[in-house]
């Protein structure tokens, strides 16, 4: 028996062969992953643990970086704006996403295939496009809108007022997303066992009880991963207040989002040691919310079962 099971634990020539054929066709994607991202990321944190100085030039700080981010008035505001983006964007997207993808996948949508394309099909714009594009709508002089409420004799809402410009790059990012996010859900709706529905209607239950008792449970882990990718698309905030910073230069400043904050600072201010401790920061912060996010996910799941 022993004997035997020392042969078996022996690599045999053609079990060599295959180890390095998997290595051989693995390592191709190691070295790009690694030259790609792993080195930037280390050259990154690198840079992060010093400062330039004008006098004695880059000196070895540890994480005064850091320290400096988190007393940075401007670097915590950028966090606020985000954050509130976070807290009320975010819900409403996932929302209109989840009802878009139940209405769909209920059957009793007319034309279902084009309504599918037509919510989708924003998110094929590309980001620039789409808010150069929302930029001219909410323009005060000659956008629809303001020429609309003209045509009535009504005052036009200034959209890209320092009040109103969050509200507004609100509203670019809903409608770039909702259909990224309503395939998601729509695809995890479609595995569903269709006899789950059948036995339901059977006993009765109406169209919004199946959706509320058996499809939304039934794609929690799907309605999560739109979640953590919210989390982490509203963390990376840039097109839209860097593209609209041109038209309302009163309203959108350097340090608007973190991530544009980190921009300014690398590239206008030159600043690349501390560039480099706000980005690092920032994920850090994208870290910690996902992860309170997906635990408090796991407890509910816990409970409900």
């Amino acid at each position: 028996m022993t004997t035997l099971t020392g042969r078996s634990r022996r690599s045999t020539p053609a079990i060599r062969r295959q180890r390095r054929a998997a290595y051989a066709l693995v390592l191709p994607f190691m070295i790009v992953f690694a030259a790609m991202l792993l080195a930037p990321l280390a050259y990154a944190a690198y840079l992060s643990l010093f400062q330039t100085q004008l006098v004695g030039g880059s000196q070895f700080a540890w994480l005064g970086n850091y320290v400096r981010a988190l007393t940075d008035p401007a670097f915590l505001g950028g966090v606020g704006r985000v954050a509130l983006l976070l807290v009320i964007q975010v819900p409403v997207m996932l929302a209109l996403s989840l009802f878009f993808a139940l209405a769909l996948d209920s059957g009793r949508a007319r034309g279902a295939k084009t309504l599918r394309l037509m919510i989708f099909v924003p998110y094929a714009v590309p980001g620039v496009i789409a808010t150069l594009m929302w930029g001219y709508i909410y323009g005060p002089e000659y956008g629809p809108i303001a020429q609309t409420f003209t045509a009535l004799g009504l005052s036009a809402p200034n959209l890209l007022a320092p009040g109103t410009i969050l509200g507004s790059i609100m509203n670019i990012v809903t409608w770039e997303f909702i259909g990224y996010n309503m395939i998601i859900m729509y695809a995890a709706l479609r595995v569903i066992p269709q006899e789950l529905y059948e036995a339901a209607e059977i006993d009765g239950a109406s169209q919004w009880r199946i959706a509320w008792s058996i499809k939304i449970p039934a794609i929690r882990s799907a309605i999560m991963l739109t979640v953590i990718f919210s989390i982490i698309g509203s963390f990376q905030l840039f097109n839209e207040p860097a593209l609209l910073s041109s038209v309302a230069p009163n309203s959108i400043g350097p340090d608007f989002s973190p991530n544009y904050y980190a921009y300014n600072v690398a590239f206008v201010n030159q600043d690349i040691n501390y560039a480099a401790a706000i980005a690092f920061l920032l994920g850090i912060i994208i870290a910690i919310v996902s992860y309170v996010v997906q635990s408090a996910q796991a407890r509910s799941e816990r409970g409900f079962r």
